[in-house]
């Protein structure tokens, strides 16, 4: 039978001891060493006993002053070896090196490394010590100092690793942020696109249900198209989302798609013309589903705001870029509720948003005709054969 002890609440296991108690014990091991010549040789003076507790007790402060315990280590482990009490390794000394490699600043290294050497060379001549204790100790000090460099390196690496950890979950974390807010941006274009658009024709069939039925028949109809249209833009925005929405839902809307959006809108009332000049040329997709929107939105704010009768789109194409404006010939900015100010909508909003996420510039104000006009221009991608400049 066996007794299960629970952990109090927030700990998962034992316990790991803290810096400062690892330097403590490290401090009491090396004191202990220090001490053991002390106790074992009749000669010793109390000034190796002060002297091995000099060498031994500043390695708790190793981690706050490196260099200042290391010196001050280096001269007790000098004196203790004029007292003749040296242990077979100078282990606070040892210790001390390691520790200023490991955490202190490159450019006090070499003065620490200066100060090493002048204190081994008096702790072996004046002593008297044979010269294969030279390269014994010096072995020694080397290996401390290379271990402590290693501990360097590896700390450096995993500081890096975890800023690289940390700059990818930002980036992870951006990335996530500027979807959501593509997805939003659509969602907001086909909605208000084509419920503006269904409200303009539920308003026109039913006043003339009445008096030309055929018409609104017309006008019915088009209010089915337009919601299946937008249920099929919808659900590939939701396929983004989750991956259990069937593939054959409808690609997002390009360039190739606007005569058909000014069709659509034609059946409403507002006569719209799309002209072309210059030569099309590859638009990266955002790009391309960003056209698209521009132009939807801008009609749709035609629709529900500028009682115009027409509405004219140009897209001028040049080797760098494609220029859109959208002008129609009805009211102008002050009195309809599309601009930036009035009626406090999000549609030239949006539109700059996503002419901005592609590099591109946006303007919309008064047309030179009158009515209203939006501009924007944004980036062509080269074809992968043809030499920049």
């Amino acid at each position: 039978m066996s007794l299960i002890f629970p952990l109090p609440h927030g700990r998962t296991g034992p316990r790991r001891p803290g810096p400062h108690a690892i330097d403590a014990g490290i401090a009491a091991l090396v004191l202990a060493a220090t001490l053991w010549p002390q106790l074992t040789w009749a000669s010793a003076g109390w000034l190796g006993t002060v002297s091995a507790v000099a060498a031994s007790a500043p390695l708790l402060w190793r981690r706050r002053a490196p260099v200042s315990v290391a010196f001050l280590v280096g001269v007790a482990t000098t004196a203790l070896s004029l007292e003749q009490a040296m242990p077979p390794l100078p282990y606070g000394a040892l210790v001390a090196t390691y520790t200023v490699a490991a955490r202190s600043p490159l450019r006090w290294q070499l003065p620490a490394v200066a100060c090493w050497a002048g204190s081994l060379v008096v702790s072996l001549i004046v002593p008297g010590e044979p010269p294969e204790s030279f390269g014994y100790l010096g072995m020694a000090f080397a290996t401390a100092y290379a271990l402590g460099m290693g501990t360097r390196a590896r700390s450096a690496e995993i500081t890096a690793l975890r800023e690289r950890a940390r700059r990818l979950e930002e980036e992870s974390v951006a990335a996530a942020a500027r979807e959501r807010t593509r997805i939003v941006r659509d969602m907001h274009d086909i909605l208000t696109h084509s419920v503006g658009m269904m409200v303009v024709q539920a308003e026109a069939g039913a006043l003339m249900v009445h008096t030309r039925p055929e018409r609104a028949e017309t006008a019915f109809e088009a209010i089915g198209r337009t919601g299946r249209e937008a249920i099929g833009q919808l659900r590939h925005i939701f396929g983004v989302l989750r991956a259990t929405i069937p593939d054959s839902t409808e690609p997002p809307p390009g360039l190739d798609a606007l005569g058909h959006l000014a069709e659509r809108v034609g059946r409403v009332g507002l006569a719209v013309t799309v002209e072309t000049r210059g030569t099309p040329r590859p638009l990266p997709p955002e790009a391309e589903v960003a056209a698209y929107r521009l132009v939807q939105e801008a009609l749709t704010n035609t629709l529900r705001h500028a009682e115009a009768s027409t509405a004219e789109v140009v897209l001028d194409w040049s080797p760098d870029a494609l220029r859109i404006e959208v002008a129609d010939d009805g009211r102008g900015p002050g009195d309809r509720g599309d601009g930036p100010d009035p009626g406090g909508g999000h549609g030239l909003i949006g539109m700059r948003e996503r002419v901005a996420a592609c590099g591109g510039t946006f303007r919309a104000g008064p047309g030179r005709a009158g009515g209203f006009t939006v501009e924007a221009t944004l980036p062509v991608r080269k074809p992968s054969g043809e030499a920049a400049g």
